[in-house]
Parts: C-alpha cells; structure tokens; sequence
C-alpha cells in the first residue's frame, strides 16, 4: 500500500468521484437544434455526412411546413442518415413549459425555456379570422422603457433565430387554427438583436417553409434609428411598426431613456426617409398614459409631427397596468383624446389589448422566474 501524500489528506476518493461527475457534466456537449437552420445550412450538415443535397429541401420542409417534433415523423429520408442526425442533433430549441389562457379565450400566453435555462413569453391573440403571434426576441430588455414591466427584468440574453421561430412552430403546433399573422412586439427590443431577428423573419417567410406572406410579419421597434436607417436601405420587405409614445423629446426621453441616443427628430426624419423609399405604410404605436402624454395638446401635436411622414398611420394603445407608477387614463379621457386625433389626415386606430387579466396585454411580459433549471 503506498503511503498516505499530503494530497490524500486533502482529498478523499468520493470527493474525487464528485469533481469527475461535474466536470463530465459541464462537458457534456448539447445537441444542435435543426430549427434556426437554413436550407443553405443544411445542405451544407447533408454534404457532411455525404448525403446528397435534394435531402436538405425535404428535412427543411418536415422542420418547417411539416412542423416535426420527433426524427421518427419523418418518412422520406434514408434511416441511416435520420440515426446518424438524432446523435448530434434535435428538432426543437425550446422546451415548452407551460400556456396560460383569458377568460374569453381569445388571448393566451406561452411560457418556453431556452437550452440555457432562460425563460421567454410569447402571446397568441385571436381575432375572427385573424390569429397572430407576438413573438420575443430576447430575454429581458436592455431599454428601460418606465411603463414596460419587461424592462424590470434588464437584459439578459439575444435570442438566435431558433428560438425565435420555435415560438411559432411549438405554438402552432397546439392549435386548430393556422397562424395568420407574426408581430416582433413580444419581450425585447428586436431591433438590438437585429441580425437574427431578420434570420427568423426570413425563415417565416420561406415559401418551401413556413410561408407567410412579406405583409403578415411586423417588426417593431422603440426607435433604433440606425437600424431603422439599415432596415430601410437593406429595402427590407417586412412590415415596420414604430413606439412613439411622445409628441415631444423631452415627454419622450422622461419614460423612454432610449430616446437619449435617438432623438424624436432624428426618430422622425428616418421614418420619413423610410416610407418614401419602400413607399410602405409605416405604423407607430402611441401607448396612452395618465398624466404623461395624453393631454389634448399632445393629441395636437401628434398630428402636427406625423403630417410629414409619408404612409403612415398612428395606433393609440391605452396604458395597460402593471405593478408601476403609471395609470391608464379613464375612458372618457381617451374618447376626448381620439375626437382631436380624428382630424389627423392619416388613419388613426385604437387597440384595446387583449389578454390584461393574465398579464399578456402589450407591456405587461415579464417572467417572474429568470431561469428554470433542468
């Protein structure tokens, strides 16, 4: 027996054992999920395991149009290349934890877990004919916004383009009804992480995918203007919807910190260069809080703003109430508010959110866990 070392005394054998399990368990390598792919990627995993590349279109459509949760659905392609597939990668980027219904069922709320344990939020909003999707882009938001109950969560994490289109094929996957209808406007600020969220747009759109139509897919943004600038000179083809929420900079920067490094001037002059280059109309969204921005001189001055942007059109959505300081203005408030905006030249609409009673309305998502663990 050799004799007892300094090290030994330190470290006894289970402890050993231990710090092996742990360090196999860091190590363990997570298998890569195949939504997110492209068909350009893969052609390319096909090419890897010397597959021919007409598979590549089949497995994007079983992934996409198909929606597939398992490598067994699938029926076309040759079992030896579906069994080498399963040992290095899976389906889904997500694991669904759980849905949350209103009482008129009309909203309802998806909660998703990310490979690292994030949590995000997507709301499913039905309207006659008319289901869409409010997908999230990240986890928390770096913005601020005083009125969004997602700001409380700070930034945490971008989404890739997996786990933003996941949302719409896990969701879709539990209706009876196709989704019509997909609107970046979910936790997040889309247009910070905007590389992958115009991956998942294009993969939305994919006609040998998922397929929706260039108009039935929204991105909003609280006004990055050198994105929006990037959006309009990339002739981007997607619907954009602006956060306006002031008729002043500095109404705007008191709730909107945001506005600190996008001035409503320089907010507004993009949108003009914007609407006149992709001739499109552009929506911004005026959220309607007491005492900050609903005064009828701001229902005056919000015409005055927008008279020069060409095509757009202004969505008035009341306050919807979180735990903070701000408050919806009363209902007669709002009817004397929209009676001035109807004088607008443009098309003036007002959005009752749907889902407040389980907190899915418009700035109301926020998870109260930060991560779930396996």
């Amino acid at each position: 027996m050799r004799p007892e070392t300094y090290f030994d005394k330190l470290i006894s054998e289970s402890e050993i054992r231990i710090i092996i399990l742990i360090i196999n368990k860091r190590m363990k390598i997570e298998k890569i999920s195949l939504v997110g792919k492209t068909l350009e990627n893969l052609i390319e995993i096909c090419e890897s395991y010397e597959v021919k590349k007409f598979r590549a279109k089949q497995l994007f459509n079983w992934i996409y149009k198909n929606k597939i949760n398992t490598f067994n659905s699938i029926k076309n392609l040759p079992k030896i290349f579906l069994h080498q597939l399963e040992k290095e990668y899976k389906i889904h980027s997500l694991n669904f934890v759980r849905s949350t219904q209103s009482e008129s069922t009309l909203t309802n709320k998806f909660l998703f877990k990310t490979q690292k344990g994030s949590l995000v939020e997507s709301v499913l909003m039905i309207e006659g004919k008319r289901v869409t999707l409010c997908l999230s882009t990240q986890v928390g938001c770096a913005l601020d916004c005083k009125f969004c109950a997602t700001a409380k969560m700070g930034f945490i994490a971008n989404l890739n383009p997996g786990e933003i289109v996941d949302q719409f094929l896990l969701v879709s996957k539990s209706l009876e009804k196709p989704i019509t209808n997909v609107v970046f406007m979910g936790m997040g600020e889309p247009f910070l992480n905007y590389n992958n969220v115009i991956k998942a747009a294009d993969l939305l759109h994919d006609p040998n995918g998922i397929n929706l139509g260039y108009k039935r897919i929204t991105i909003s943004t609280a006004g990055i203007v050198k994105k929006i600038d990037q959006f309009s000179n990339e002739g981007q083809k997607y619907k954009l919807a602006i956060s306006l929420n002031g008729t002043t900079n500095e109404q705007r920067l008191a709730i909107m910190p945001v506005t600190k490094n996008n001035s409503l001037n320089s907010l507004l002059e993009v949108s003009k260069k914007y609407t006149t280059n992709s001739n499109t109309w552009l929506t911004f969204e005026y959220v309607l809080i007491e005492g900050s921005n609903d005064t009828i001189e701001d229902a005056s001055r919000l015409i005055e703003i927008l008279v020069g942007v060409k095509k757009c059109k202004l969505n008035i959505i009341p306050y919807n109430v979180t735990d903070g300081i701000f408050q919806r203005p009363d209902n007669t408030h709002i009817k004397e508010f929209m009676k001035k905006l109807n004088q607008a030249p443009f098309p003036v609409t007002i959005r009752w959110s749907k889902g407040t009673g389980i907190d899915a309305g418009c700035g109301q998502l926020a998870t109260t866990e930060k991560s779930i663990s396996d």
